[in-house]
């Protein structure tokens, strides 16, 4: 039986984001269907975001010595992200400046995947054992469960360098 790495979870979430921002701009004329998506789409990079901070970069800074460069860069990608939702949230759905904000929002979030994709998900897959991997997917799972909704978690940018130094 193949255990549940956190790294996949965080993936899958990956996939699910790229193919929400597709759903957005399929439903670009109907401002009920962009307000549906965008909620719960916004909402659940908000939950992303936190448990990754709280869990995943972590224990990536005490698996990998190599990492804080990587963490530091994740921290100032969330605090972009959230920063394009925040700008959204300030315009009228469907509007030209909501649309701008929601192309920041995705674009700032691609970066972020792939940068991730490329380097983070691999080292804590070659860093971290099968039981570390399923113990954080486990937590990574119910983060994500209890917090739905970006219920209890709070949006405000983070600093980088603070945050490596909390975490280190």
């Amino acid at each position: 039986m193949q255990t549940t790495r956190v790294t996949d979870l965080i993936r899958l979430d990956h996939v699910w984001f790229r193919s929400q921002f597709a759903a957005l701009a399929a439903a670009r004329d109907d401002a009920a269907t962009l307000a549906s998506v965008w909620s719960g789409l916004s909402a659940r990079l908000e939950v992303h975001a936190a448990a990754e901070e709280s869990l995943f970069y972590p224990r990536l800074l005490k698996d990998d010595a190599d990492a804080v460069d990587d963490t530091k860069d994740a921290i100032k990608d969330h605090n972009e992200i959230r920063d394009a939702i925040k700008d959204a949230e300030g315009h009228s759905i469907g509007d030209g400046a909501w649309w701008s904000a929601v192309d920041a929002t995705e674009h700032a979030n691609d970066e972020h995947m792939e940068e991730e994709e490329k380097g983070p998900l691999i080292e804590f897959d070659d860093a971290a054992s099968a039981g570390e991997q399923a113990e954080l997917a486990s937590a990574f799972a119910a983060f994500e469960i209890e917090h739905a909704g970006a219920r209890g978690i709070t949006i405000e940018d983070r600093d980088p360098e603070g945050y490596v130094a909390e975490n280190s």
